[in-house]
């Protein structure tokens, strides 16, 4: 049987694959073009729960609006008016400092002001002018206490427990802030690069100052967005769901995919994966080129959902994180019914609660009661609940975190030494440039625009906002 023959072959049909797919066919409607997805439901780690009059999601809970990329697909997929927003500067965070939960204002330095830490160890964040950058590649925790003392610890652990669910000792600063420790190294100092950053923008013209963003969501929860980009696909046979792929083989004029209902030929290979099983499948197919590492690890949480009824007195926010200082059982947790409309039933609202993370995997092991009992006592020791929740669940997604942690940077110069080796073979996906939605939109728009053959900017670190 001979094997297909396409332009471009996709696999993977979580949001990196389908927007890889979204873009390619929107610049270049003529290309023969198929994606493939393992799982029989398209969509990756993104997925919304409904029960009950109460909508929760698997896998993450929305994206800030200030992505370009993001947008455009939004548009692409039609869902302009499905749009739900929650803008930052409304809605605030909440940090659990010394047992009671603490408002934090969403720009880092705007913390300084507030009653958090003492004035000696607020002026000991000027020390960063003076600071020499740290040699190698430091943890998060190295680096924030060289730069800017312990006292600001418990927030940087808050911030990267609520994005990776890990563990700041082991996360790399060179990996999770590229950008920031780039600005650190021109500059000599955070402080300085960022002051130079400001001062830059301020001399273009009609350049609008920056507002804080909004955290984006759909009426019909996150599953809307891959739903919406994966109908057009499949309607037109480009989409092909329950086809897992097993063996690559090089080939003079592209690449052949062995895949579990017949063999693909392509010019374009695009790994639209999680980096694990990128690696697992693309390393035997490069024996020359061997990844530097055969894995990365992975933190995996659950979702433990409270539903509750106007009686609760749940402060009004995103939520709130818990540094691990403080010894808590819960993560931190989401008020869901806050952020979004719909989201509980009329005169009720929802808490998502988040369990386990690089530090305490062995909480996913307990039952679905033993968990919301012991979620349930830890939220109710800050704020008022009553007893007992109308509503309860447990989510226990498939998908793992993927940990930045030591070799990670080396992982990302082989895949720029495989890109540069192989021009028609593409590495995207979960964990490869960013874990979020629009790091993802972004690199999917950067797959289309190589594989259109059209000019992009060398590589540059994106300085990202830090939002709690």
């Amino acid at each position: 049987m001979q094997p297909s023959i396409y332009d471009v072959c996709i696999v993977g049909a979580g949001i990196s694959g389908l927007s890889t797919a979204a873009f390619l066919q929107a610049a270049q409607p003529e290309l023969q073009l198929l994606v493939l997805e393992e799982s029989p439901d398209p969509g990756g780690a993104i997925g919304t729960y409904s029960a009950s009059g109460y909508q929760a999601e698997w896998g993450p809970h929305g994206f800030l609006d200030n992505c370009e990329e993001s947008r455009m697909l939004i548009n692409m997929a039609g869902l302009d008016a499905e749009v739900t927003t929650a803008p930052l500067g409304e809605f605030v965070r909440y940090v659990c400092l010394d047992g009671r939960l603490r408002c934090i204002p969403q720009k880092p330095l705007q913390i300084l002001k507030e009653p958090l830490i003492p004035m000696r160890a607020k002026l000991r964040v000027l020390a960063d002018l003076w600071k020499k950058p740290l040699a190698g590649e430091p943890s998060v925790a190295q680096w924030v206490a060289h730069r800017f003392g312990n006292a600001l610890l418990p927030f940087a652990d808050a911030v990267y427990t609520g994005t990776y669910a890990g563990d700041i000792e082991r996360l790399k600063i060179d990996a999770v802030m590229p950008g920031v420790r780039e600005l650190e190294r021109q500059h000599g100092s955070v402080i300085r690069g960022v002051i130079g950053k400001m001062r830059g923008a301020g001399r273009q013209k009609n350049v609008k100052k920056k507002e804080l963003p909004s955290m984006i969501s759909f009426a019909g929860g996150m599953a809307r967005l891959p739903e919406r980009l994966a109908a057009g696909l499949a309607a037109t046979g480009h989409l092909v769901c329950g086809n897992g792929v097993y063996g690559l083989l090089r080939e003079n004029e592209g690449w052949r995919v062995l895949a579990e209902q017949g063999e693909v030929c392509c010019r374009h290979l695009v790994l639209a994966l999680p980096v694990n099983p990128c690696l697992k499948l693309l390393a035997p197919a490069l024996p020359t080129m061997p990844p530097p590492l055969t894995a990365i690890p992975e933190a995996r949480i659950l979702s433990v959902l409270l539903g509750f009824d106007a009686r609760a007195r749940i402060p009004f926010g995103f939520g709130y994180l818990a540094p691990e200082q403080e010894q808590r059982f819960t993560l931190g947790a989401l008020f869901s019914s806050h952020m979004f409309p719909g989201r509980a039933p009329a005169g009720h609202q929802l808490l998502e609660a988040l369990v386990g993370g690089r530090r305490h995997p062995e909480r996913l092991e307990l039952t679905d009661a033993q968990l919301i009992e012991a979620v349930y006592r830890d939220l109710g020791q800050l704020m008022e609940l009553p007893e007992p929740p109308h509503f309860t669940a447990v989510l226990r997604p498939r998908s793992g975190i993927p940990q930045l942690e030591a070799g990670y940077t080396g992982l990302l110069e082989w895949r720029k030494s495989v890109h540069a080796a192989h021009d028609q073979l593409h590495l995207c996906g979960f964990g490869w440039k960013g874990i979020g939605i629009n790091d993802m939109t972004k690199e999917a728009r950067q797959v289309a625009l190589r594989i259109g053959a059209q000019s992009t900017k060398g590589e540059q670190h994106e300085v990202k906002g830090v939002y709690f």
